[in-house]
């Protein structure tokens, strides 16, 4: 390939998106070259506090409940307060939350204190997405959730190794260090970023947008939460089941680093010519054959016995993976009402924290009653029920942009009477107005 094909390549994939849309992503990329904190918790706590295994996997449970109460709170405080505002709330709390976390000492307060980080952190989530649902137009956006989703894996390649590094010399530094880049994060959102919320139109929405009793009501909406519950129980076990299937075969933490290593790196690579491949194709396709691939990339480690199988089928989900981020999150747009998009976010942002709570408890229990075989045999099972699910619930999808500007209480996916290009107009205006 020539490097002028590259250029060409590299300047379709990067162009056509607004500036606002590169700060947001800066903002992300930043986040993530500073999760720390996340990476070496259970070394910080068994090795340098010395607590049980046992108290260090409470800790990440109450990380993630606390991730779990705030995805829903946060996709509100999206919608009423604005994606801005939510953002400086969010990580200017997570960056105070984490210092204090390397700080306090008592198990207790340990405990209370990482139950905040959960919060804090994962409140951010609904309005990032909200906000670049608001500032993409609607053809740009499967691209733009990509090289998001891109720059989150990059931002957690880089801090993983450097975690390790930083907790040879100090783990407080690197809670203090995450906290300044979070703020970092903070300070690009109140100099960089306007306000994107589109107006209501008077009398068209209630003054507090679509309430979330609207959400639950959305009977296609809430199905495509459940089957994204169900693709991210497979993908959770990446990190919850496959070390512990790994490390019961005789199989070292450095063997599980190799084989798990692979994840990362093919998504740095393959995400964004990927993108460029399934960005105009079929969303319904994508996500039945995303879910099945993962579903079947996993039950294959039933197989592996050794570290280079175990690789091997960690690049049959990964690619599985690299398609079903970006189409999903741009399906979850498609289906949002436009002045609902925090709310709607948020009930999709909880369907992977619940995922990342009962993967641990379910897995375990598959494993130490019936065998890893059993656990990657379900893998199989759910990734085909949400596959099956995907092709049955997205027959009659809207087109692009179609369904936005959906008042409270409309639970069935509408065509919109407005012009797209017109609608796009009206959503990027108040972004670029706003102060």
């Amino acid at each position: 390939m020539s490097v002028a094909v590259l250029r060409r390549a590299a300047r379709e994939t990067l162009s056509g998106l607004p500036r606002e849309f590169w700060w947001l992503w800066t903002s992300t990329l930043v986040n993530r070259l500073g999760a720390f904190v996340a990476t070496f918790m259970a070394l910080y706590l068994t090795l340098d506090r010395g607590y049980s295994a046992s108290y260090a996997g409470l800790v990440a449970s109450l990380l993630g409940l606390g991730g779990v109460v705030s995805s829903l709170g946060g996709g509100v405080m999206a919608d009423r307060l604005g994606r801005r505002p939510t953002l400086l709330v969010a990580q200017t709390s997570t960056a105070a939350s984490v210092a204090l976390l390397g700080f306090v000492e008592h198990p207790v307060a340990i405990a209370g204190v990482a139950f905040l980080v959960g919060m804090a952190s994962n409140a951010s989530r609904p309005a990032v997405q909200a906000m670049m649902a608001d500032i993409v137009r609607p053809e740009d956006r499967v691209r733009a959730f990509s090289l998001n989703y891109w720059a989150i894996n990059l931002g957690f390649a880089v801090s993983s190794m450097a975690a390790g590094f930083i907790a040879e010399v100090s783990y407080r530094a690197g809670f203090l260090l995450e906290a300044g880049m979070t703020l970092v994060c903070a300070v690009v959102v109140f100099l960089k970023l306007p306000e994107s919320r589109p107006e209501r139109e008077e009398k068209a929405v209630p003054e507090d947008g679509v309430g979330l009793g609207a959400v639950l009501r959305d009977g296609r909406f809430m199905s495509v939460v459940g089957l994204s519950f169900l693709v991210a129980f497979v993908f959770q076990q990446g990190a919850v089941g496959l070390p512990v299937a790994m490390g019961a075969a005789g199989f070292t933490p450095a063997d599980y680093g190799m084989a798990i290593a692979v994840n990362g790196v093919l998504i740095v690579a393959l995400q964004i010519p990927v993108t460029r491949f399934i960005e105009h194709r079929d969303p319904r396709r994508l996500l039945v054959v995303s879910s099945v691939l993962a579903g079947y990339g996993f039950g294959l480690t039933a197989f592996a016995g050794s570290v280079g199988v175990f690789a091997l089928t960690v690049c049959v989900w990964t690619l599985a993976e690299i398609v079903n981020a970006p189409t999903q999150t741009g399906l979850v747009v498609r289906l949002s009402p436009t002045h609902g998009r925090g709310r709607y976010q948020g009930m999709y942002t909880l369907s992977w924290a619940v995922a990342s709570l009962v993967a641990p408890v379910m897995s375990g229990f598959v494993i130490d009653r019936f065998g890893a075989e059993w656990l990657w045999g379900m893998c199989a099972v759910v990734g085909t029920a949400a596959g099956a699910g995907y092709a049955v619930l997205m027959r009659r999808l809207p087109e692009e942009g179609e369904g936005e500007g959906r008042g409270e209480g409309e639970g069935e996916i509408e065509v919109a009477e407005t012009v797209l290009g017109e609608k796009a107009g009206a959503a990027a205006e108040p972004a670029a107005s706003a102060v």
